[in-house]
């Protein structure tokens, strides 16, 4: 394959040419053969033919590989012999994965909850900066969704280095901080106590998502009506009254699918934890496990068993959070 870069981007213009003019003239074709047909058939008939190819590429794409990961997941490793429920069984009967299980619980119950409450302090405090304006302040703490989480991982790698040998300068800010207090060096992905290494990698995805969180937020504290908190200023409610009992209650909504939203996404997290630490150290998640299982191991059908655990764990979040959205569109 050539590295020519000129060729590279003909070649990803003319993909995008194709696939974009090619799906547009695929639903005008449709749409004109749809046309042909009697009025009465043509307004029956045209919503599947627009619905139709959509629905195809989703069974092709999502639903027949998540079916034929739960048959494989009864298999044995070569997804040739039915072990039945072994593979579960080996699963739960291992240590190092109810570990895994631990670390994606620590992600669930901190990301999305730290996430939502730096989204929600800059979203009310932004505006109030004096010496910067809000949309500055706003902009730098959302410029981290631009990075994608492997680039994030190396940025925070540099963060979390730490250089061991005499005389050595350290190039990690933490290890910086440590060392010039007075503190040892520390390797701080490698932390054989505790959970700190999943914290810090935590810490990660807190960074990542605040900035989500605060553009939703943001919108949602701007649309409560200014009559509620003028009244409840005249009642005599100090601020923290006013946010706590009038602000967070009308915008409860946007901070659940927020919250919910993230937590998705923090079931589904491997980036990070591959790109840091390769699961070492006590850090590994669902993701990487499946990862580790399949392209290390060579255990088909213990990894199809991971990921039917990570599925059933989403598939609930994800009811949650399509009542929540039907609900808001009910208002």
């Amino acid at each position: 394959m050539s590295d020519d870069p000129f060729l590279k981007i003909v070649n990803g213009l003319v993909a995008i040419v194709l696939g974009v003019g090619g799906t547009a003239a695929l639903y005008w074709v449709l749409n004109f053969l749809v046309g042909l047909l009697p009025g009465k058939w043509d307004r029956r008939i045209k919503p599947y033919v627009f619905v139709g190819p959509a629905v195809l590429v989703v069974t092709v794409f999502l639903i027949y590989p998540a079916l034929m990961t739960v048959i494989f997941s009864f298999a044995d490793a070569n997804s040739i012999n039915w072990v039945g429920f072994q593979n579960y069984v080996d699963l739960f009967q291992d240590k190092e994965f109810l570990g895994t299980l631990f670390n994606n619980l620590l992600w669930i119950l901190i990301v999305p909850a730290g996430s939502v409450i730096v989204g929600l302090l800059v979203a009310v405090l932004a505006d109030r900066l004096k010496a910067l304006p809000e949309r500055i302040a706003k902009s730098v703490i959302f410029m981290p969704m631009a990075i994608s989480f492997v680039g994030a991982s190396t940025i925070w790698g540099f963060v979390y280095a730490t250089r061991f040998a005499q005389g050595d300068k350290q190039i990690g800010l933490l290890s910086a901080i440590s060392t010039s207090l007075g503190f040892e060096p520390v390797a701080w992905l490698r932390i054989q106590t505790g959970s700190l290494n999943d914290l810090l990698l935590i810490v990660i995805m807190v960074w990542l998502q605040a900035g989500f969180a605060m553009v939703l937020l943001s919108s949602a504290i701007k649309g409560v009506p200014d009559d509620t908190v003028e009244a409840a200023r005249i009642d005599g409610a100090s601020e923290i009254q006013i946010f706590f009992q009038v602000v967070v209650p009308q915008i409860w909504p946007t901070v659940i699918v927020v919250f919910v939203t993230i937590l998705i996404l923090v079931l589904k997290v491997f980036d990070i934890v591959y790109v840091m630490t390769g699961g070492r150290s006590g850090t590994s998640v669902l993701a990487n496990t499946f990862f580790v299982e399949l392209f290390e191991f060579g255990d088909a059908g213990r990894a199809a068993a991971v990921v039917v655990v990570l599925m059933i764990a989403v598939i609930p979040v994800m009811i949650y959070q399509m009542r929540q959205f039907k609900k808001q569109e009910a208002r």
